[in-house]
């Protein structure tokens, strides 16, 4: 379920005789008391205003080509499609709206992702309600990088080291990893260590995952350069 105002509003006020744009606000979260407590939060800002909302990730895109908003409040887990899937989608048609990625997880994975596909914010639902109004006024006007301080932190370390993402392989991804490396295929693998294809698809997924590369060709390259097998 999603609700919209009318697209027909008064979209600016006046402000010492000069007249402002209001900032338009779509809120995705699939949380209904957290999504209320930034509606609140927000509708007491006269520059901002909430146009509509939704729980439902697939209802995210068709919203915002309905709604033109400004600046889109994005949950990283919502139902029907994951926050980094939509934010992937908006950065690929190149849709005109700034993201702010909003999670209950400061996971340096999540941050990465939604950064890499074009979000202009992160915050923490728990540090949110210090933040987020400046945030989407910065994020309205161009800026970029709008981070929570405990993201910010984590940025902090993954900037200044690079590799300090585990990257946790277990034995048999790394069993697994040794024959891709070897130029083997999944069923010449299974056959190697004595386990069906689909068992050694299942690795070699988690595999490419956990290394961040899109192709076995770049885990194996990876692999040799980190001395991982």
């Amino acid at each position: 379920m999603h609700s919209a105002q009318s697209h027909n509003h008064q979209r600016t006020e006046s402000v010492s005789g000069t007249m402002k744009h209001k900032i338009r606000v779509i809120l995705a979260d699939d949380h209904p008391i957290v999504r209320a407590g930034i509606r609140t939060l927000l509708a007491s800002q006269p520059g901002i205003e909430v146009v509509g909302e939704t729980s439902e990730g697939t209802q995210v895109i068709p919203l915002v080509h309905e709604l033109s908003p400004d600046v889109l409040v994005l949950d990283v887990q919502l139902p029907g499609l994951s926050g980094v899937e939509i934010a992937r989608q908006i950065k690929a048609a190149q849709i005109p709206v700034q993201v702010l990625a909003l999670s209950a997880h400061d996971d340096i994975q999540y941050i990465r992702n939604l950064l890499a596909d074009g979000a202009a914010g992160y915050l923490t639902k728990e540090e949110a309600a210090d933040t987020i109004v400046d945030a989407i006024m910065g994020i309205a006007r161009g800026e970029h990088g709008w981070l929570s301080r405990r993201v910010a932190s984590q940025v902090s370390v993954w900037m200044l080291d690079p590799m300090s993402t585990p990257r946790e392989l277990t034995t048999r991804e790394l069993d697994v990893l040794h024959q891709i490396v070897n130029g083997l295929s999944n069923q010449e693998i299974g056959r190697q260590l004595s386990i069906s294809e689909k068992t050694v698809e299942k690795h070699v997924s988690a595999i490419l995952s956990k290394l961040e590369v899109n192709s076995r060709v770049e885990a194996a390259v990876l692999a040799v350069r980190e001395n991982l097998v």
